[in-house]
Formats: C-alpha cells, sequence, structure tokens
C-alpha cells in the first residue's frame, strides 16, 4: 500500500520481491559500559542474558537473541549522521505492551513518548547511550488505517487505556517468549537513493512515502518493516567509526536461494557483499550493514 504521490508502484514484472515470510532477526549496537547496558535492559525491558564474553553480550527472552551488545568504552555519542533512529521490540498483545509499561512505570524507567500509529501501539524510549527503542504492539490487520499513511503524525497513546488492559498487575519477572524484532527505524541522508538500495535492490516493497520526509518498506503487506528518514538533514555522512550506534541489524530468510538473490541482485547493482555469521552482510550509501540470514544459520 502506498500514498497517492510516491516515486513509483511496486509490483512491476521487474521490481524485485522479498519473500513474504520474511522477517527480522537480531540487531547488534556498540554501547560504551556493557555492564551497564545489560543491566539496563535486564531491569528496565524484562530481557534475559543469553550469553556473555569477550566484551560482548546476547540478549532476549530465551529463543533467538534479539540484541547483541558490543562494549566499547570509548565509543562516542552519534551527531548529525546517518544511523540507527530506533528498533522496535514487538509484543505480541496489548496486554504485553501494557505489561512491559507497567515494568517501565516500577524500575522509574524513563520514556520519551508514546504514540498511537493507527497500524500499532508504541512506547519509544532511548537506551543508556541514547540508542533509540521502540516497545510496540500491533493492531490486528483488519484494524490497519487504509491507505497507510503516517504522513499526518501519530496521535498521543491512550496510556490510561492501554494500563485496564492489565488491571492493576504488578510488573512480571521477564518478558514472555513471543518478543521479536519488529521493526528497525534508519537516518540516511537522500530517501530516493535509500528507495534504489532497499526497494529497487533488495526487494522490499514500499507501503508509505513522505516526500522530503520518510518512507516504509516491508514485505508480506506489513506495514514496515523497515523506515528510513531524513530528519537529520539531507546528504548527511555516514556514522564514523567508533561511534555508538547500529553495527547491522537482520533479515530472516527461509531459504538460501532466496539470500542468493539478494547476494545476486546487490553483485548486479555493483554492491559488494560480505560473508558474515552464516550470511550475507550488505551495506546501504551510508554504510549501514543489514545481514540476510536463513534460520539454519542462527542455530550455529
Amino acid at each position: 500500500m502506498t500514498e497517492q504521490g510516491n516515486p513509483s508502484e511496486n509490483g512491476t514484472d521487474s521490481q524485485p520481491r522479498l519473500p513474504d515470510t520474511l522477517r527480522l532477526g537480531s540487531v547488534h549496537l556498540t554501547v560504551t559500559d556493557l555492564d551497564r547496558s545489560v543491566g539496563f535492559y535486564e531491569k528496565g525491558i524484562g530481557l534475559r542474558l543469553h550469553r556473555r564474553e569477550d566484551g560482548v553480550a546476547a540478549m532476549g527472552v530465551g529463543g533467538e537473541d534479539l540484541l547483541v551488545l558490543y562494549g566499547e568504552p570509548g565509543a562516542r555519542r552519534a551527531g548529525r549522521h546517518a544511523g540507527l533512529y530506533h528498533y522496535a521490540l514487538l509484543f505480541p498483545s496489548r496486554e504485553e505492551l501494557a505489561r512491559v509499561a507497567v515494568r517501565l512505570a516500577a524500575t522509574r524507567t524513563p520514556i520519551q513518548g508514546a504514540s498511537d500509529h493507527g497500524t500499532h501501539e508504541a512506547i519509544y524510549l532511548p537506551d543508556p547511550d541514547g540508542n533509540g527503542i521502540e516497545l510496540a504492539a500491533d493492531r490486528p490487520r483488519g484494524l490497519w488505517p487504509r491507505p497507510l499513511d503516517y504522513a499526518g503524525g501519530p496521535h498521543r497513546l491512550d496510556v490510561e487505556g492501554l494500563m485496564t488492559a492489565v488491571g492493576g498487575e504488578g510488573p512480571a519477572a521477564r518478558v514472555g517468549p513471543s518478543l521479536v524484532v519488529g521493526h528497525v527505524h534508519l537516518h540516511v541522508g537522500d530517501l530516493q537513493r535509500g528507495l534504489g538500495f532497499y526497494r529497487d535492490t533488495l526487494g522490499f516493497d514500499l507501503m508509505t512515502f513522505m516526500p522530503g520526509a520518510a518512507a516504509f518498506v516491508s514485505a508480506g503487506g506489513y506495514h514496515h518493516h523497515l523506515g528510513f528518514n531524513v530528519w537529520r538533514g539531507e546528504g548527511v555522512p555516514p556514522l564514523p567509526e567508533g561511534t555508538v550506534g547500529l553495527r547491522h541489524w537482520t533479515v530472516v530468510l527461509e531459504r538460501s536461494v532466496d539470500v542468493d538473490a539478494v547476494g545476486a541482485r546487490a553483485g548486479a547493482a555493483g554492491i559488494a557483499t560480505e560473508d558474515h555469521g552464516g550470511g550475507l552482510l550488505v551495506r546501504d550509501p551510508w554504510g549501514i550493514a543489514v545481514l540476510f540470514v536463513t534460520p539454519e544459520a542462527l542455530e550455529t
């Protein structure tokens, strides 16, 4: 679903398409103090520490890793550069989102805002290094606004209504096992170049386009697996080395042939790829890396 007046439509014979079964995997972040960050995610959100060694901590809810943190004490805060705006942890229900809201309140974890996007409800907060986090729960697809259009901005989240979903419950000990990474949202320097990479080369479908502001792309009709914006300014440069922020994010494809197809399209476009973690790493025009893997690669 695309906004009227956007650059082009999806679904042409020549348009590459990622599989509808696509899902997102782990988000990899640089942080300055690994102990502090692990404590934040355990206490504030309720994630579990899966493993920790050599300055790297993997976290999640007991299954696949959702978040991998790399401790670099000398890393600098990001300025006006391309990079992470936020990543979203997607809860399976409104009730589960309400439960994490109870935890945030009980632990006095600061938030930046709370919004109702029509497609989903969301709470926003930073980690200790300023990496943006969205805690979200989708509405059923049949209740999504049509056409999908974020141009008018979100509504304020009905926090009181959200909290009534769990009555007077206290904070749960841990997040339930159905938590996943829902989407990633990036700062980039040019929307058209972003579309040229994420839609025309990788094969995401364009769902919503906001001229001069942002684009939202996905697979399988989802509202967005990826957003990218120019809110830090047109032409912002890549994130420098030694900076806090996104190292890479992960796309999980069911079949290795689909991963190979992404590599072939990147090669045809003159974009270098790297073998990494059992998958294929591709970098956008600002050096932001996305890793394509199969489920089998995640198990090794």
